[in-house]
């Protein structure tokens, strides 16, 4: 074992699970990873509730009192997700008041199926905040064209957003736009701008995916050696747009009026190819004032063997532009695999989301109490 959690910690590094589930949170096993492995936030989406929900463990009596009430399995869903974010913020609630609620927080998405409607988003993420009522919570909403304007008035309205499904450079710009213009109507609203907080969600892992295929198929030595490139290349640009964003004096107004700068959050930093260290994602994107969301086994390979080497996104971004162009020059559009990212991350959710309804309504008609 190594103490490259804390070391993390230490660089400014907040670690996050991507995971949650009931029977996570009665065991003890959140309190524990909070206590040892300095967890100090969780991300959830669709898939991870699809997969918590359908394994069953914990919720039969919550479904069985849904069924009893005759609930659409639309609220049933709702009531469970909503329960399993409540108690993990309660859990995390500590940690919110020592950071004064920088950290501390769980995340939860709107229906992926609005991605594309901004004004039910919107009334979706208003819902979402008073169904789980707790203050250190995060609703996500995806980075979609419709998400931006939703992302603006959500954050108008007070409420702390973590912005999902980025994986642009230039939508990344977007999202920090609206975020800064949710913040302006906030404050000409009259409300508390030291107490709305968000996160950016920049996607990792998926984009090594779909350009380490296109390079394969290339396969020349040239492309075979910017295998592995792209992603980090991408993340750690993103950095350096963030530190303009937050340097500016648009910024610096909002700054003046106790705004907190939206953090960039690695997301997806599970490793997919195992020709690569399980631990690539966390050393390689290491720098102030980030988040990281991990998969427990991620975080398991880090405590257990990471390197952490100190700051290792600051003097990268001229070789980070370097290999993004010598990937365009291959023939790999950046435009074309981001857009296509984005497509399928919406579709995998909303995939996620409706097996989650199917599977809840079958438990919902088995456990129907019988009529008389």
């Amino acid at each position: 074992m190594t103490d490259a959690l804390k070391r993390l910690s230490q660089e400014g590094v907040a670690i996050w699970l991507d995971d949650l589930s009931r029977k996570r949170i009665t065991s003890g096993n959140l309190a524990e990873l909070i206590d040892q492995q300095h967890v100090v936030g969780v991300t959830t989406n669709p898939t991870i509730f699809q997969k918590a929900i359908s394994s069953g463990d914990g919720y039969e009596q919550q479904l069985a009192d849904l069924a009893a009430r005759k609930v659409t399995v639309e609220e049933a869903v709702r009531m469970i997700t909503t329960a399993d974010v409540r108690d993990a913020a309660d859990i995390l609630h500590p940690i919110f008041d020592a950071t004064q609620g920088k950290d501390g927080r769980v995340s939860i998405e709107v229906d992926p199926r609005l991605a594309h409607n901004t004004r039910a988003t919107v009334a979706e993420a208003k819902q979402l905040a008073w169904l789980v009522d707790r203050p250190n919570t995060l609703i996500k909403i995806p980075a979609t064209e419709a998400g931006l304007p939703a992302i603006s008035e959500t954050i108008a309205n007070g409420i702390s957003v973590n912005v999902t499904l980025i994986f642009s450079l230039e939508r990344y710009r977007k999202v920090m736009d609206a975020y800064m213009t949710g913040l302006e109507k906030a404050k000409e609203r009259g409300l508390d701008l030291s107490k709305i907080h968000s996160v950016a969600s920049f996607f990792v892992s998926r984009v090594d995916s779909e350009i380490d295929k296109r390079l394969d198929a290339i396969g020349t030595p040239e492309a075979k050696a910017l295998r592995g490139k792209a992603a980090i290349a991408n993340a750690r640009l993103a950095y350096q747009a963030y530190e303009e964003v937050f340097g500016s004096d648009r910024w610096l107004d909002l700054d003046k009026a106790q705004a907190n700068k939206q953090r960039p959050l690695w997301a997806s930093t599970g490793v997919k190819d195992p020709a690569y260290k399980d631990t690539m994602y966390v050393e390689e994107l290491v720098a102030p004032n980030t988040v990281n969301t991990m998969p427990e086994a991620t975080l398991l390979a880090v405590e257990d063997h990471g390197e952490i080497r100190g700051n290792t996104i600051a003097g990268t971004y001229e070789q980070a532009r370097a290999e993004l162009d010598a990937i365009g020059q291959l023939g790999i559009s950046y435009d074309e695999v981001v857009r296509l990212l984005e497509d399928e991350g919406v579709d995998k959710f909303e995939s996620s989301w409706n097996d989650l309804l199917k599977s809840t309504e079958a438990e919902l008609q088995r456990l129907a109490p019988s009529e008389g």
